[in-house]
C-alpha cells in the first residue's frame, strides 16, 4: 500500500522554540511511519495521530479544509503545526467545511483477540471494551489506551483501513507490554 506524503507547516511561534522552529517552517513526512531528520520528537509524538489518522482518509469538521489539521507542540504550546495531504501532484488535498461542526462521537469496540502470558489487567482473549469517541471507559489500562489511541483517534474521524475485511476495523493493535496483549478496534 502507498502512504499519501504529508506537510506540515509552522503556523505560529510563542516565545522561542528549542528547536528553532519559525513560521512557513515546512516538514514533509513521505509517509506517517517516520519523521523528517531533524524534526523534534516531542513534536511527532503529538503530530503522529493526527498524520495517522489523515492516511487512513479522516476528516476533521472543525477545519476549513477537513483533510487538514492543527495541532500544538506539549512545549508550553509554543509552535502551532498545520498537517495537509499532498495529492501525487505534491498540493495539498483540499476538502471545503460543508456546514458548522458539532460534535459527533463514534462508537468503537475494542476486542483481545490475543492474549500470551499475564497481563497485569488480566485481559483475556474475547474480552471487549467499548468507547464513544476518545472518551476511556472506567479501569481501561493506561498503556494500551496509548497503543489504541491513534486508531480510536483516525476511526473517530471516519478513516478506512483498506487493507482489512472490514474497512472499519483494524486488528493487531498491540499492547506495549511485551506484546502480551492485541486488540482488534471496530468503528460500529
Amino acid at each position: 500500500m502507498e502512504f499519501p506524503k504529508i506537510r506540515v507547516t509552522v503556523k505560529k511561534v510563542r516565545g522561542e522554540c528549542h528547536r528553532g522552529c519559525k513560521e512557513g517552517d515546512q516538514f514533509i513526512f513521505e509517509d506517517f511511519t517516520k519523521a523528517p531528520q531533524g524534526f523534534c520528537e516531542g513534536a511527532a509524538g503529538v503530530i503522529f495521530p493526527c498524520i495517522y489518522a489523515l492516511t487512513f482518509g479522516a476528516e476533521f469538521p472543525w477545519e476549513e479544509n477537513t483533510r487538514a489539521i492543527h495541532t500544538t507542540c506539549p512545549d508550553e504550546g509554543k509552535v502551532t503545526f498545520l498537517s495537509e495531504v499532498l495529492d501525487k501532484q505534491g498540493n495539498p488535498e483540499i476538502k471545503k467545511r460543508e456546514k458548522p461542526p458539532t460534535p459527533s462521537p463514534k462508537k468503537m469496540l475494542v476486542t483481545v483477540e490475543e492474549a500470551e502470558g499475564k497481563c497485569f489487567y488480566h485481559y483475556k482473549k474475547g474480552d471487549s471494551f467499548e468507547f464513544t469517541g476518545l472518551r476511556t471507559p472506567d479501569g481501561f489500562c493506561g498503556a494500551a489506551y496509548h497503543s489504541l489511541f491513534p486508531v480510536l483517534f483516525a476511526l473517530n474521524f471516519g478513516a478506512q483501513y483498506p487493507f482489512e475485511e472490514n474497512k472499519n476495523s483494524l486488528a493487531k493493535v498491540t499492547c506495549p507490554d511485551a506484546g502480551k496483549i492485541r486488540f482488534r478496534v471496530t468503528r460500529v
